[in-house]
């Protein structure tokens, strides 16, 4: 866990998708995660986490639908929802959390 206390205290947005290799839902939202990186650039991260590979963190994050999106800044968890997200919803969440 303290790896993820690194990873989330950035200045930069980053945003975490807990997803399973098995949940249709989450494997259509791969190319989306791709474009919302894309878009960002170096102005924040894309992360995903694969709840089997990572039961711990999900289960202390009480991750209970997938996928689960949170966007974390600075520590702290800015936005959090779960289901299906579009690409332009994630950059302009992601970019309000910008410098």
């Amino acid at each position: 866990m303290s790896k993820f206390g690194e990873l989330i205290n950035d200045k930069l947005p980053l945003l975490l998708v807990f997803y399973n290799e098995e949940d249709e839902v989450s494997y259509s939202m791969h190319p989306v995660l791709k474009d919302v990186a894309a878009a960002m650039g170096d102005k924040g991260k894309v992360i995903k986490i694969n709840t089997e590979k990572n039961s711990k963190l999900s289960e202390a994050l009480r991750v209970k639908v997938l996928p689960t999106l949170m966007i974390y800044k600075l520590g702290e968890m800015v936005w959090r929802q779960s289901g299906e997200q579009d690409a332009n919803t994630l950059i302009n969440l992601m970019q309000d959390h910008t410098y």
